[in-house]
C-alpha cells in the first residue's frame, strides 16, 4: 500500500544546514521573524495536516474523479471538507501578502509545504497552486480597490483563482488567441471566447472562482503583443465585497485524463462575461509571466513530491518483500528468502530515486531562496544577482525537476515488479500523476528552448557566466578528503558546461536550428551540473554535521554522504553522453526529408 511521511529531517537539513535560511531571513526585514524554531513549527504542522487530510483522499479521489452535471462540477468525496480544513488553518495563503490576509511566508518555506501537498495528493494540490499564482499577479498589478476586494478571500481560501490561457487552436503560441474583450464602460469589459485545459475552472469547493483570462481588445496589435489580462469572477462581486449574480461563463466539459483525476480540468466558455482589466492594455503576456517563475517552480515541485512518495512507498514494500538470496549468500537465513534490497539492481533503482529526490529538494529550496532575495533583500546588487539566477534556473527547475520526478516514479514502480502495475499498491498512480508535470505550464521542450534561446543566446551567455561565478565562488573553500570527490566533480562538470556553452553559442550564429537541436540535451546537462552543486553543498553540510554533532544525527549525515557518492559515481557521468549529443549538432536531426517521417 502507499506510504508517506513528510521528510522533515531532510527539509530541516536543507533549510538550516545547507542553505542557512535563518541567517538569510534575518538579513531581510520582511522575513526577519522567521527563525529556525518558527519554521520548524510550520513544517511540523504542515506535515500533520497534509498527511491526515489529503493523503487518505489520494487513491479514492483518483478512482472517483471529478464529475460534470448540468454545468456544475463535483470534486471527489472529501475534497471540499479538506479544502475547508486547510483554509481555516491558513494553509492556502502561506505566501500571500499579509496586508491582504496572507501569511507572508518566505518562498523557501512554502516550497517545503508545496512538496508535502503534491506528495500527499497531487490532484488537490493543483487548486491552491493556481490560486497562489493568481494572487501573486493581482498583488503586483491590480488596482488597490481590486486587491482589497479579491485578495483577502483568495488568501483565506474562501475563493480560489485560475489561469485561463490555452485555446483549442493554440497552446504555446498565445499570440493566436481569439478570445476578445469588448469595452462596456466604467472599466468593465465583456469577455467572449473558449479556453481549454483550465485547472480548477469549475468545482464545488469554494463560493467563488476568480479567473484570470487572456483576451484581446478591439484595438489590439497582432500576435503576442496584443494580449491583455482580465479578472473574470464566476460570481460577480458587489462593491461591498458580497457576492452578486452569476457571471456569463460556464464549464463546457471535463477532460478525460491519464492522471490527476481529482483535479477538474475544464473547457471554459465565456459568453460576454463581465471582466476587469488587470495591468496595462496589450501587456498581458508580460503581466502573466510575473507569476510564471513561481508557477513553474511549483510544477517542478509536483515532480519532486511524487518522486518522494513513490520512493517511500516502494521502500515500505521492499522492507517486507522476500525474493531469492543475496549474491554472497543468505542475508536472512531464518527466512525462506532475503529482502529484495540485498540485490544490487534493486539498490540501483532505490538509490537513483533517492538521489534525484534529495538533489531536487535542495535545488527547489535554492531557487526559492533566490526568489526571496529578489522580493525582499535590501541590497540592490544581491537582488540583481538573484534575479539573473531565477531567470536562468526557472526553466531548469520546471523541466529537470519534472523529468527527474517522473523518472523517480518509474524506478520506484519497477522496484515492485508486477505488483507495481496493479492499482491497489498506488505506484502506477504516481507514474500517471507525474507525467502531466512534464507537459503543462509550458512543455519541457519549451522550457529547454527558453533556456537556450532567451537565457543563453539572447544575452550571449551572460546568465551562465554569472551562474558559473556564483558556483565557483562556493567551491573555493578548501575541501577535506571527504569532500574532495564532490568538489572535483563540480569543477569538472562546470568546466564541461562552460565549454559546451561556448560551442553552442558559436554554432548557433547564423544557424538557429542548432539551438533547437541542442536544447533538450543542454537543459539536461545544466540540470546535472546544478544537482552536482547541490550535492556538494549537502556533502559539505553533512561533514560539518558529523564534526559538530549536528541536530540531524550521525546516521543521517553518513547516509547523506553515501547517497551523494552514488550520485557522483553512477549518475553524474551521464553528462559525457550529453556533451557528445550537443556537439553532434543539428545535422543528424535535420538530414531526414520531412516526407520520410510519414507512413507510406
Amino acid at each position: 500500500m502507499a506510504f508517506y511521511r513528510a521528510p522533515l529531517t531532510d527539509m530541516r537539513f536543507v533549510l538550516n544546514e545547507v542553505l542557512e535560511a535563518p541567517a538569510m531571513w534575518a538579513a531581510m526585514p520582511a522575513t526577519a521573524e522567521f527563525g529556525a524554531e518558527l519554521a520548524d513549527a510550520i513544517l511540523e504542522e504542515g506535515a500533520k495536516v497534509t498527511e491526515a487530510e489529503l493523503f487518505p483522499l489520494n487513491q479514492t479521489g483518483d478512482a472517483e474523479g471529478c464529475r460534470l452535471r448540468d454545468g456544475e462540477v463535483s470534486t471527489p468525496a472529501g475534497f471540499k471538507a479538506a479544502c475547508k480544513t486547510l483554509a481555516e488553518g491558513g494553509w492556502l495563503g502561506l505566501g500571500g501578502n499579509p496586508d491582504y490576509d496572507g501569511q507572508g511566508l518566505p518562498k523557501m518555506l512554502t516550497v517545503a509545504f508545496e512538496e508535502m501537498l503534491y506528495a500527499t495528493n497531487a490532484s488537490f494540490a493543483l487548486y491552491p497552486a493556481l490560486n497562489n499564482g493568481a494572487t501573486l499577479l493581482l498583488d503586483q498589478y491590480a488596482p488597490e480597490a481590486i486587491k482589497q476586494t479579491y485578495l483577502p478571500p483568495m488568501h483565506r481560501g474562501e475563493w480560489l483563482g485560475t489561469m485561463c490561457l490555452t485555446e483549442p487552436h493554440c497552446g504555446t503560441d498565445l499570440g493566436l488567441i481569439k478570445t476578445r474583450a469588448e469595452p462596456l464602460g466604467d472599466d468593465r469589459y465583456a469577455i467572449t471566447g473558449s479556453k481549454i485545459w483550465i485547472t480548477g475552472g469549475e468545482h464545488d469547493m469554494v463560493d467563488n472562482i476568480v479567473h484570470l483570462v487572456l483576451a484581446k481588445l478591439p484595438d489590439a496589435p497582432a500576435g503576442s503583443k496584443g494580449i491583455s489580462v482580465f479578472l473574470v469572477p464566476k460570481v460577480k462581486v458587489n462593491a461591498d465585497g458580497s457576492l452578486g449574480e452569476r457571471n456569463a461563463l460556464s464549464c463546457g466539459g471535463l477532460e478525460h485524463k491519464m492522471g490527476i483525476k481529482g483535479s477538474a480540468t475544464c473547457v471554459m466558455n465565456f459568453d460576454g462575461a463581465e471582466g476587469i482589466l488587470i495591468g496595462e492594455p496589450h501587456q498581458g503576456l508580460a503581466t502573466m509571466f510575473t507569476m510564471m517563475n513561481y508557477e513553474r517552480l511549483s510544477i517542478g515541485i509536483q515532480g519532486l513530491g511524487l518522486g518522494e512518495v513513490a520512493y517511500q512507498s516502494a521502500m515500505d514494500f521492499a522492507r517486507e518483500r522476500l525474493q531469492s538470496r543475496a549474491p554472497n549468500g543468505p542475508a536472512a537465513p531464518d527466512q525462506p528468502a532475503d529482502p529484495i534490497l540485498v540485490h544490487p539492481d534493486v539498490r540501483r533503482m532505490a538509490l537513483n530515486t533517492r538521489a534525484w529526490n534529495e538533489g531536487g529538494r535542495a535545488f527547489a529550496a535554492f531557487v526559492g531562496s533566490q526568489l526571496d532575495c529578489v522580493k525582499f533583500h535590501p541590497d540592490a546588487a544581491t537582488r540583481e544577482q538573484a534575479a539573473d539566477l531565477v531567470a536562468l534556473l526557472t526553466p531548469v527547475a520546471k523541466a529537470f525537476l519534472t523529468d527527474r520526478g517522473f523518472a523517480a516514479t518509474v524506478e520506484a514502480q519497477q522496484l515492485y515488479g508486477g505488483n507495481g502495475y496493479c492499482v491497489e499498491w498506488g505506484a502506477e498512480q504516481y507514474v500517471r500523476d507525474a507525467r502531466i508535470a512534464m507537459i503543462y505550464e509550458g512543455t519541457n521542450g519549451i522550457q529547454a528552448m527558453d533556456l537556450v534561446g532567451r537565457k543563453l543566446f539572447r544575452n550571449r551567455g551572460a546568465y551562465v557566466e554569472r551562474f558559473a561565478a556564483v558556483m565557483r565562488a562556493d567551491l573555493a573553500a578548501d575541501a577535506s578528503d571527504t569532500l574532495a570527490p564532490f568538489q572535483r566533480a563540480c569543477e569538472q562538470e562546470l568546466a564541461r558546461l562552460e565549454a559546451v556553452t561556448g560551442v553552442l553559442l558559436e554554432a548557433a550564429d547564423g544557424h538557429p536550428e542548432e539551438l533547437g537541436a541542442a536544447a533538450h540535451d543542454y537543459l539536461q546537462l545544466f540540470g546535472h551540473v546544478t544537482y552536482a552543486w547541490m550535492w556538494w553543498k549537502m556533502a559539505r553540510a553533512a561533514e560539518h554535521g558529523l564534526r559538530q554533532d549536528g541536530p540531524a544525527g550521525a546516521a543521517f549525515y553518513q547516509a547523506k554522504l553515501t547517497v551523494g557518492r552514488h550520485f557522483i559515481a553512477r549518475m553524474l557521468p551521464h553528462t559525457l553522453a550529453l556533451e557528445q549529443q550537443i556537439r553532434a549538432g543539428a545535422e543528424p536531426l535535420m538530414a531526414l526529408e520531412e516526407a520520410a517521417f510519414y507512413p507510406s
